[in-house]
Parts: structure tokens; C-alpha cells; sequence
């Protein structure tokens, strides 16, 4: 690589840090306004340069990095999180052009916490089966509303208000205007939500039906449907880039913290550090998964009794995650009939940039003493990640926009002079 850039995302500006390798010349520039022509005037200089780029995963990232691709750059999405972790407690100035210059020192020295960017149609999945969610999350705060408004008022506590009998019960109920008027709009926005929820509904299940990853896991685990066989095949994306199992549980926030000091071990909660949606479908699928005619009836009976019926759900929901990234696992290795994340893909998209979800090509670490860990078997993973879906082709065109730049050079020290260290292959 030659130009090593940074970038600090807003809404209102984009600032970029570059280093040059060969060089050591530094510069800087500020994109405004930070939209997609703004983006493509600015990146129009680097068109055909090497250039590596390092951008945090915040909201507005998807369109910088399909630009960025658009003139061959190599991109690199940081964690947010752990990436404001490297910098330390240390009290430090905060500003645009310091964020810019981390994440590019961080890229330069190989330290940069990276996320996984997506194919295009898995971006797609995962807004429809998120939107969804929403939706359907908005529908029960309203309906709750609804049972709280009841009870301040002294109304009995009933289930099913949403039925055609509870309509008309709750339009008998003697309440006061303000009241009424409340249980009017929530039944009003309910049913509205309604109208959305139920054809989307209907196309992620027809989707479900035709996509042979959503297959296998309907088919292979009890209590996995088709609306959250869709969720977890878009929120877990492509199995490779988790190195075991137990990743997985953390990527998706079930996992227990742990807070431990000398002789002091404060108890554990769920870390809730992954997305909702997907967490949402693993639950769901736990509490059919308990049923008596469930092969995991027992393990859920045993844990009950132990430490609880919701806690024990919970831990059937983690053991459901693993089973669905075990079953990714072995439907993508050559030789197997389904192949759900495995596409005929043409060499047209094949070669198109935005035919992404590449990984970077790495070995598994194999544990002290030589032997793999239980369950896991170090092997080596391909750098081009072929997609569930054949991923659509399209271009992004848009006017242009002017770009105010400005260009600020000096010797560079001694470390910034040399290049990034050597990286495995």
C-alpha cells in the first residue's frame, strides 16, 4: 500500500487524514457537505491509487464505503468501541482531525478492531427483518399502553384485548374522555402498525420457504420458524468470520459479564451487546423449543429446576445460536449437498465492487500444547466470501459537489517515515 487514510464520520463533514508511505508526507482534507457526491468529488484524486482507509462502523458508513470501493480502495470498518479503547483514559484533545489520525495510525500498525461489512443483499436482509422488528416492538409498547391506561383507571387486568370480543368490551368500559381518547389512539396506531407488519410477514416467510439456509435451519432445529430463520441467517451473515462458537454468543449479546476483584464476584447479567433482532428470534425460538415434543425438553427441564424456567430459556436460546452457527458451518464445506451461503455467482458480479463480504485470508490460532480446542479444528479461511444470494449490481450516480480541501505537509518522524509492518498472510 502507498496512502494510508483515516476518516471521522459526520453528518454535516467527513474529516480525512492520509499518509503517504513512500513519502512521509501527511495531509488533510474536509468533505462538506458529507453526502455521496461529496464523497465521489473528494475520492475522485485517489482513483486508481493504492489506498487503504480505516472509518468507524457509526450510521452513514454503508454509502463512504461503496465510494470507496468504486476507486479500488481497500477498506477497513473500526469497532467503534474498542477503537476509542485503544486510546486510553489518559485525558487527550478531542477533535475530528485526532479521531481521523487514530484510526489511521491504528490501521498502519496493524491494530485497527474491524468489523465485518456485509454484502449488499444481507444489508438489504438485515434493514427488512430489523424494520420488522421495530414494528412489531412499537406494537407491543402500544398495546401495553393500553393495559396501563385500564389498570390507573381500576379496570381488571384481561388478556387478548386485541381480539373482536375485547373490542367490544373496552368500548363498553365507562372511562373518562382523556382516557377513552388515549385507547382510541393506541387502537388506531395499532392497527396501523398492522397494515405494515402483515405483509411483511408474508414476503420474509415466502423468502424463508425459497432460501435453502433458512431451510436448514427450519428443518434441523425445533422451535426455529420461518420469520426468525430469516433473522438469524441476516444478523449472522456469513459463519466464517467467527472463530468459534462462543463468539458467536458474544456477537450476539447473550453472553454473561463478568466483574471480579480479589475475592469479590459480583453476579453476572447478559451483556446485551449484539443486535436486538437477533436475540428477539433466539428467544422465540427457545420458548417453542421447550415444548414437551422438543428433543431439548430435557436439557430445559433439568436447568428449570435448578435455576429457574426464564434463565433456563435463556440458556436453551444460547444452545440454539450454536447449533444455527454449527449447522452454517458444515452446509459450507465442499462436498455437502446444501450449500446455503454458496451462490452461482457470474463472473460480471463476481468482479463488481460491490460484490463484498470478503474476509481477510488468516489462520486459526491453535492452542498451547499443539491440540486444537474441543469442537474446533484450525483451518484457514479464504479471503473471497461468496454470499447466500446472488448480490444485485448497481451504480450510484449522483451530481457533483465541490470539496474543500486543504493540503498540510512536513518531515515526518522517524516511525511515521517507514512503512506498516509485514502482515500475515
Amino acid at each position: 500500500m502507498s496512502l494510508v487514510m483515516g476518516m471521522d464520520q459526520h453528518r454535516a463533514q467527513i474529516s480525512a487524514e492520509w499518509l503517504d508511505t513512500i513519502t512521509g508526507e501527511i495531509s488533510r482534507a474536509r468533505v462538506a457537505p458529507a453526502d455521496r457526491a461529496g464523497v465521489r468529488a473528494f475520492l475522485a484524486q485517489f482513483n486508481g491509487e493504492p489506498l487503504e482507509v480505516a472509518l468507524e462502523a457509526t450510521t452513514g458508513w454503508r454509502f463512504v464505503v461503496e465510494e470507496l470501493e468504486q476507486v479500488g480502495a481497500e477498506v477497513h470498518l473500526a469497532e467503534p468501541a474498542e477503537a476509542a479503547a485503544l486510546k486510553g483514559k489518559k485525558k487527550r484533545a478531542k477533535t475530528d482531525w485526532a479521531d481521523a489520525r487514530h484510526l489511521r495510525e491504528l490501521l498502519l500498525i496493524g491494530k485497527l478492531p474491524e468489523s465485518w461489512i456485509p454484502p449488499v443483499h444481507i444489508l438489504d436482509l438485515r434493514a427488512r427483518v430489523r424494520t420488522r422488528h421495530l414494528l412489531s416492538h412499537q406494537r407491543t409498547e402500544w398495546q401495553q399502553r393500553i393495559h396501563a391506561v385500564l389498570y390507573h383507571h381500576g379496570v381488571r387486568q384481561q388478556r387478548n384485548l386485541l381480539t373482536l370480543e375485547r373490542g367490544e368490551w373496552l368500548a363498553g368500559l365507562k372511562l373518562p374522555a382523556a382516557a377513552r381518547e388515549q385507547l382510541t389512539i393506541a387502537l388506531s396506531v395499532i392497527d396501523a402498525l398492522d397494515l405494515k407488519l402483515v405483509p411483511f410477514d408474508v414476503d420474509l416467510r415466502a423468502y424463508a420457504k425459497k432460501q435453502p439456509g433458512c431451510r436448514a435451519l427450519i428443518d434441523q432445529i425445533f422451535g426455529v420458524g420461518g420469520l426468525t430463520s430469516v433473522t438469524i441467517l441476516a444478523e449472522l451473515g456469513d459463519p466464517r468470520r467467527f472463530d468459534n462458537s462462543r463468539d458467536v454468543v458474544r456477537y450476539a449479546g447473550m453472553d454473561i459479564t463478568v466483574h471480579q476483584s480479589d475475592a469479590h464476584r459480583a453476579p453476572g447479567h447478559l451483556s446485551r451487546q449484539g443486535p436486538p433482532a437477533l436475540r428477539w428470534a433466539l428467544y422465540e425460538a427457545a420458548q417453542r423449543a421447550r415444548f414437551p415434543a422438543s428433543p431439548d425438553r430435557p436439557y430445559y427441564e433439568q436447568l428449570a429446576a435448578r435455576i429457574g424456567g426464564n434463565r433456563a430459556c435463556l440458556a436453551l436460546a444460547r444452545k440454539l445460536l450454536k447449533r444455527s452457527y454449527h449447522i452454517s458451518q458444515r452446509t459450507r464445506r465442499p462436498g455437502t449437498r446444501a450449500r446455503h451461503l454458496t451462490p452461482v455467482v457470474t463472473r460480471q458480479a463476481k468482479d463488481h465492487p460491490m460484490n463484498r463480504g470478503q474476509l481477510p485470508a488468516r489462520s486459526l490460532p491453535t492452542p498451547r500444547g499443539g491440540r486444537p480446542r474441543k469442537n474446533e479444528r484450525p483451518h484457514t479461511i479464504c479471503r473471497n466470501t461468496p454470499s447466500n444470494i446472488m448480490p444485485p449490481t448497481r451504480n450510484q450516480p449522483g451530481p457533483s459537489a465541490e470539496v474543500s480541501q486543504g493540503v498540510r505537509g512536513h518531515t515526518p518522524t522517524h516511525q511515521r517515515a517507514h512503512g506498516p509492518p509485514n502482515r500475515p498472510q
